[in-house]
Formats: C-alpha cells, structure tokens, sequence
C-alpha cells in the first residue's frame, strides 16, 4: 500500500469531489482516479459512492481514512525525523498535552530552546491521558503530559516541580461561594461538569461514600467550555486551579476541594521509541531545568 495513494484517499474523502481533491494534489483527475481504483482493488472493498457531482465514504471508506490518517502522519514524521538528523539547527517535536496551568512551564522551555536552535517546530495537541497516550504508543508524539502515573513498563518521565489542585469553579453569586472549600456532601443534589478521567479516578477517591450520590450532568475535555456552561447557570465544574478565569468581573469563582486534593503532572516518553537530537536536547534541557526548582 503506497502512502502516495493513502494522501490520494485522504484528498478526495476531504473535498467530497473528484475535480477539486484533483486541484489541491496538483495532479490530473485521471490519475486521481486510477490511484484510488488501485487502492479499491489492493483492498477488496469499495470506498467510495460516487454521485454525480461529489462522492462520499462507504463504511469500508470510513475506516480506512482513520487508518490513513495515523500512517500518513506516522510518514511525515518519519520524512521530518530524517531529515532532521543533520540539522544543527532545529527539527521538529510533537507534543500530546492534558490541560494545566504548569504547560507554562513547558512553553518557557520551549522558548528557551527556539533561541538557541531558531530552525526547531514544534506541533500541540491536546487531549485527556488516554487520547495523548494512544497518538504516544502509534509514535505519533516525541512526548505527552498526563496527569496519572504512568505506567514504568511503558513509560519513561519527568515529574513537573509544582502540583495541581483540584477544585470548584461556581457562579459568583453561587451559595457554595460563601465557602472557603467544598465537600463531597455539598455536591449532592447539584449538576456536576468535569471530565470522564477526573471523575472516574481522583474525583470518586475524593467523595468516597458520597460517590454514588453526585451528578455528572456532562463530560468535557477541555475545562473552558465547561465554565461557558457554569456562567449560564447549568451547573458548577470540578477542575484544576488556574484554568478557568476567576478574577474580578468574572462571574466566576475558584473553591478548593476539601480535603484538598492535589495531582501530580508528568511528562512521559515511550520508552521504545528512539529520540531525535532536537528531542534528546529538549528532554536533557527540561530535566535540568526541573530539577533546579525542585
């Protein structure tokens, strides 16, 4: 199977139209054509309906542009890595990151980094443990930061130097905001936002006996949207310090989970998998760095 006609695929299960996957390849509608027939016939199964004026994926077609993806970027990283090698002067780093007011402290890195090699790019991607994990273990990633231990048969890592608190973020005028912390038993009764991670792991040891008694009114990964939700008045969310715009005018407010619940954040590689010299620089810089504030 030739990545040429994986990027092939990918074009016209994105543009839905023969003519126009045709113009952003730069190539004939001929050759368009006859690439995707080859990959029909490599596969055994049809991926296309062809209409009259579009086309759209089978489910055969579906699958296959999930795999595509993955390969085609796995390639590009791959062509990157190469050609990277003999570069002195930059590469490119990829990036899987959970969300955490101590991503600062990588972006300070980072920028550290680009000054003294001005050639490097870097790619971020965001995502819960088990989203950034998953592109880590396909080789998509150089590194991830999670929020959970990670697993020493998998993993090699870095612990950051500070922690997150757990806490929760109400409406100003909230009753809960006369409070100077929240207990599980306070959360009864009310609709819950948080993440599915958050709440099936530190957040059901925090409430304990009390688990069974909360509301999850909804999941979300990124906490932002969430508080969208908090100031139209359809719940609180439970989240970590720092990430939700608390101050002045907000119309928001930041109560810290009693007993105060504090986790650790993580940067991890894959063990098995070979650094590039822009990465190996980057990990030997930041575990330097981390250690000095320890």
């Amino acid at each position: 199977m030739e990545i040429r006609n994986l990027r092939y695929f990918l074009a016209a299960a994105r543009e839905e139209n023969m003519s126009r996957a045709a113009e952003t390849l730069h190539v004939s509608q001929p050759t368009l054509s006859k690439a995707l027939k080859s990959l029909e016939e490599e596969l055994g199964k049809k991926l296309f309906v062809r209409h009259s004026f579009s086309i759209a994926l089978t489910e055969e077609g579906v699958l296959l542009r999930d795999r595509a993806e993955d390969l085609v970027a796995m390639a590009d990283k791959i062509e990157k890595e190469f050609l990277s090698l003999d570069d002195i002067t930059g590469g490119d780093l990829y990036f899987g990151l959970a969300e955490s007011s101590q991503i600062r402290l990588l972006a300070k890195e980072l920028r550290l980094l680009k000054e003294r090699f001005p050639g490097l790019s870097y790619h971020i991607s965001s995502g819960d443990t088990e989203q950034v994990t998953e592109k880590l273990d396909k080789g998509l990633l150089d590194f991830a930061v999670i929020c959970e231990a990670p697993d020493p048969k998998k993993y090699e890592w870095i612990e950051f130097p500070e922690k997150d608190v757990w806490g929760l973020i109400i409406p100003a005028d909230s009753p809960l905001a006369e409070k100077k912390g929240i207990r599980p038993e306070d959360l009864i009764g009310l609709p819950v936002f948080g993440s599915e991670q958050g709440w099936q792991g530190d957040i059901r040891k925090w409430a304990g006996k009390y688990y069974n008694q909360l509301h999850l009114e909804g999941s979300f990964r990124l906490s932002y949207n969430a508080s969208m939700f908090v100031k139209e008045g359809l719940g609180c969310l439970l989240t970590f310090e720092h990430l939700i715009d608390v101050s002045e005018g907000s119309g928001l407010v930041f109560r810290p989970l009693l007993p105060k619940q504090e986790v650790k954040l993580y940067l991890i590689r894959n063990r098995f998998q070979a650094l590039t010299p822009i990465a190996e620089r980057f990990l030997k810089q930041i575990r330097q760095s981390f250690q000095s504030l320890e």
